[in-house]
């Protein structure tokens, strides 16, 4: 989806114009995928305010993402989520996408990454769905998700997309609406940008951290919502024909929100429409971030 340009971005503590916003072609970040981001959605609330859905949490997973780096963001905790704030509010934004990026800049020039600058932005757009909110068709990628000892996948690091976007390009090319991927063992991992949970007999599937998954805001989100309906959830290990059984399917993620999957390898998913279980969950959610659920206020910034 293009992105349609805001007035500013946050740019190493000061708001500077969209085409202003540069960088050196020799930065590090830019040749070898050395740094961190967060995806997060802002939304128009019912009583007309825009609230920024689980900052807090955004934020800290993107310090923890430095750490493992070994990189050290030049700003507090606090001082991103004032900045992400004072984005939204300086373009004028409601609904909107924000994309904190971390990077190591211009210095040297190695794949070793010390003594380097260390650039922090902010930028906030109006974005509409990623993958829409009617079912999708999707196939299983023939790359894989990254062996955990071959790359950090708890961490949300720039150049872990690559592995993305093999996926995702090679199934759109073959006409499909998304990737889903597998771990190094075999079993279900996730989408390039979603994690992925099955319906099966009333209970609610999501592959285990350990299956190479990003630990989702989203998925965890949904986790606490589906309890809170009375559903039981277990994170295990799915494999193909499971998920290829399951009764209903559908894709969790900032981006993508609740999206329902219909189709998987050109097999339907139950009905091979959006499941009961699947649309009460994605009511609930978009409940709760247009601020519609008092006990989850504690969400909203």
């Amino acid at each position: 989806m293009p992105i349609e340009k805001s007035e500013y971005i946050w740019f190493n503590g000061t708001f500077v114009s969209w085409d202003e916003a540069k960088t050196h072609v020799l930065d590090h970040g830019l040749h070898y995928g050395s740094g961190v981001f967060e995806g997060i959605r802002a939304y128009e609330t019912k009583d007309g305010n825009s609230a920024v859905f689980r900052l807090k949490e955004h934020v800290e997973r993107m310090f923890r993402s430095a750490r493992v780096l070994g990189m050290m963001i030049p700003y507090s905790e606090e001082k991103v989520r004032e900045a992400v704030v004072e984005t939204i509010r300086k373009n004028g934004l409601k609904d909107s996408y924000i994309r904190p990026l971390v990077w190591y800049g211009y210095g040297e020039l190695g794949v070793h990454a010390r003594n380097l600058p260390v650039n922090v932005v902010v930028a906030a757009w109006r974005w509409g769905k990623y993958l829409g909110k009617e079912g999708i068709r999707t196939k299983i990628s023939t790359w894989i998700r990254n062996n955990p000892n071959s790359f950090p996948n708890e961490a949300k690091i720039t150049g872990s997309y690559v592995n993305a976007t093999l996926a995702t390009n090679e199934v759109r090319i073959a006409g499909y609406d998304e990737a889903i991927m597998l771990d190094y063992r075999g079993f279900i991992s996730e989408g390039p940008g979603e994690n992925l949970f099955i319906v099966e007999k009333g209970r609610l599937l999501t592959p285990p951290i350990s299956a190479s998954i990003l630990p989702g805001i989203t998925r965890d989100t949904v986790m606490v919502l589906a309890r809170d309906l009375g559903y039981e959830i277990r994170e295990v290990d799915i494999h193909r024909s499971k998920l290829y059984n399951a009764d209903e399917a559908f894709f969790t993620g900032t981006a993508a929100e609740v999206v329902p999957i219909c189709e998987v390898d050109d097999r339907k998913i139950g009905s091979g429409k959006t499941g009961p279980i699947t649309k009460r969950i994605q009511d609930e959610f978009f409940a709760v971030v247009r601020g519609k659920r008092q006990q989850y206020k504690h969400w909203l910034t």
